[in-house]
């Protein structure tokens, strides 16, 4: 089975959104997107206790035309939606989100984060859907490590969010067919992982660090390796997580605004009416505290 080679390496850049401070590895230096996936931010920030869940994370927003999804690793995430959906979701779990025609939603620390304080991590990242599934109605899945498929590889544990891996099939229903991995590893470990070669690969280092194709990745890094084999060999060097997402490329035109990812400027402006007018609906939040 041949390996695949590495394409770029990049380091994750530091911005603010919203006040607060997050890593963005996509998009970066140039590169705007890698088809299917639109972009991706690593969230690590501590939660004070004694704050207001309604003054916290993320207020209502809208999204229409893909798929925000969100790996937590620490702490939790509180997820309200338009389409009446509620649910807290802790460490090792996925908040999976496909916003279709429109729906509008939340998310905030749960309630005992809020009160205890503690810390908070998560990688939220963005997958486009293709034009003909854009306007479907919304759903929203959350998935708790229970019910995420675990496989065991030498000193690695690989959670199957979405795909199939090595006879292991992800909960999450996608739009377009993708293999999304959470992995988590001693060091002196060597990993070999399957990956149908017409898939778009990116790997991103939350901490840690490894080899592959004889380059060395750390902590925060992301590698774009080529569709030119079937499976990825990475050597780890240190304890690490990290994330694999893979996708087949949709290869249609993206138009997008804020929190919309469209096929024209023309979809786009029907888009921000048909939010302002109501179309997607509204969310009233309610809090635990």
């Amino acid at each position: 089975m041949k390996i695949r080679t590495i394409k770029t390496i990049v380091s994750a850049q530091r911005i603010n959104m919203g006040g607060h401070l997050l890593d963005q590895p996509l998009p970066v230096n140039g590169i705007d997107s890698i088809d299917p996936f639109l972009l991706v931010h690593h969230w690590d920030e501590p939660v004070k206790p004694g704050g207001k869940q309604s003054e916290l994370g993320v207020g209502p927003h809208p999204h229409r035309g893909f798929s925000p999804v969100t790996f937590i690793f620490k702490g939790s995430v509180r997820h309200q939606d338009s389409i009446g959906n509620t649910a807290v979701i802790s460490e090792g779990g996925t908040q999976w989100m496909h916003a279709g025609n429109g729906i509008v939603h939340s998310e905030r620390p749960g309630i005992e984060l809020v009160k205890n304080g503690g810390e908070q991590e998560f990688i939220q990242f963005w997958v486009n859907t293709p034009s003909k599934y854009k306007m479907e109605p919304p759903y929203y899945l959350p998935i708790s490590a229970d019910d995420t498929p675990k496989i065991k590889k030498e000193n690695a544990e690989i959670s199957v969010v979405a795909g199939e891996f090595e006879s292991l099939i992800g909960p999450a229903k996608t739009y377009s067919p993708q293999t999304l991995l959470r992995i988590e590893t001693e060091a002196s470990t060597k990993l070999m992982l399957p990956i149908p070669e017409r898939y778009n690969t990116i790997l991103y280092i939350l901490n840690g660090k490894l080899s592959a194709d004889g380059k060395n990745a750390k902590s925060k890094d992301m590698i774009w390796f080529e569709n030119d084999g079937a499976s990825i060999e990475i050597d780890i060097l240190e304890p690490s997580r990290l994330i694999i997402l893979s996708g087949e490329p949709i290869g249609e035109p993206v138009a997008a605004y804020g929190p919309f990812v469209m096929n024209s400027q023309e979809e786009l402006q029907q888009a921000v009416n048909d939010f302002h007018i109501g179309n997607m609906g509204t969310l009233n939040e309610t809090f635990d505290s």
